[in-house]
């Protein structure tokens, strides 16, 4: 989840231009894969530079779930050396299709605040759950839904926008959290009420948030986002707040606990591998784990980080959350995500 873009342009076209003397005094490039959220300050990206002696070519690929498609589809010319945004849900896609080389640095034994595994390390972990817009619910005068259930009722229809879990890593995640806290059978039979009673379906979260969410400009005053949102929007917020206009719901089968990390790309440039591993280091750093917070708003993997302030005081994590165990959404993820489709949109 993100609220600015840093862009870097890659420098392969500059770097064919230059002679052969000049090849060799140049950086090398370390291609990274993230998501479109990723963003951290530009200055601790340039000192990383200068400390590695690398160029940071960074491919934004869309969202997680579309970034995972693109390394598949590219499975044979790797266009990264290594990929940050992977996460529990995408995880065993990724695995299955072969695409990732484990990583063994220290970052990758070091104790997590949320583990991911398979030698992918965690970077930093969230909330997937469901915001609302206070001021409509207020407005309104209709009561905040308590339960999966309630918002499959008359009077919550149309008001809930959701990703794609074809194409979203938190719309994967929700899905996720539905089947581990209701059940499979009861899981689909509930999205099937849903799409009776008008649910919206997104590509993405920057289309749910910015265009959907009433909050912004849209019709719906329920969107699918993460727990952190509302210190996001006291955060950004023109005039100071003393609190969120926003809020979270923690309800049974609607919270997910999404963990991101960052691996090593298989058949990645083996003459970027070292400086590779020290991005992953990188990323795990104290200054990182700071940043992140208030440019991705996710919460730090490394064990220990302090909060950032607006974190502690808006974006108090849930008691509870509903995970599918990992080995049976490594086995079902692809036909849960298929079933749904024909559940929902079809």
């Amino acid at each position: 989840m993100q609220r600015r873009d840093v862009l870097f342009r890659g420098l392969g076209c500059g770097l064919a231009a230059l002679s052969p003397a000049a090849l060799r005094a140049a950086p090398s490039v370390l291609r990274v894969m993230t998501h479109n959220s990723f963003d951290l300050p530009r200055e601790l990206l340039a000192r990383f530079e200068q400390e590695a002696g690398v160029r940071l070519q960074l491919v934004k690929a869309g969202d997680a779930g579309e970034m995972v498609n693109k390394l598949i589809l590219t499975k044979a010319r790797p266009i990264a050396d290594l990929v940050y945004g992977i996460d529990n849900t995408l995880l065993p896609r990724a695995l299955q299709a072969g695409v990732l080389e484990p990583y063994t640095g220290p970052a990758a034994s070091r104790a997590a605040a949320a583990e991911l595994g398979e030698g992918v390390v965690p970077v930093d972990y969230g909330f997937v759950c469901l915001n609302v817009d206070k001021a409509w619910f207020a407005a309104s005068g209709l009561a905040l839904p308590t339960s999966l259930e309630d918002l499959a009722r008359p009077a919550y229809a149309k008001l809930l926008v959701v990703q794609n879990p074809a194409t979203s890593s938190p719309g994967q995640a929700f899905l996720m959290a539905t089947i581990a806290g209701l059940g499979e059978e009861e899981a689909f039979a509930w999205w099937a009420r849903m799409r009776a009673n008008g649910v919206k379906v997104v590509r993405g979260w920057t289309e749910a948030y910015y265009t959907e969410f009433t909050r912004n400009g849209g019709t719906r005053p329920i969107v699918l986002s993460y727990a952190s949102s509302p210190a996001a929007e006291v955060f950004y917020s023109k005039t100071p707040l003393a609190e969120a206009p926003t809020a979270n719901l923690f309800i049974r089968g609607g919270v997910f606990r999404q963990v991101e990390g960052v691996a090593l790309v298989r058949g990645g440039n083996p003459a970027a591998r070292e400086a590779a591993g020290r991005f992953i280091e990188f990323l795990r750093s104290p200054a990182v784990q700071q940043a992140l917070q208030t440019t991705m708003w996710m919460y730090p993997a490394e064990a220990g980080a302090p909060l950032a302030e607006v974190m502690r005081e808006h974006a108090t994590p849930p008691t509870g959350f509903d995970n599918p165990d990992p080995a049976r959404m490594q086995a079902q993820a692809r036909a849960w995500v298929q079933r749904w489709s024909r559940v929902v949109l079809k």
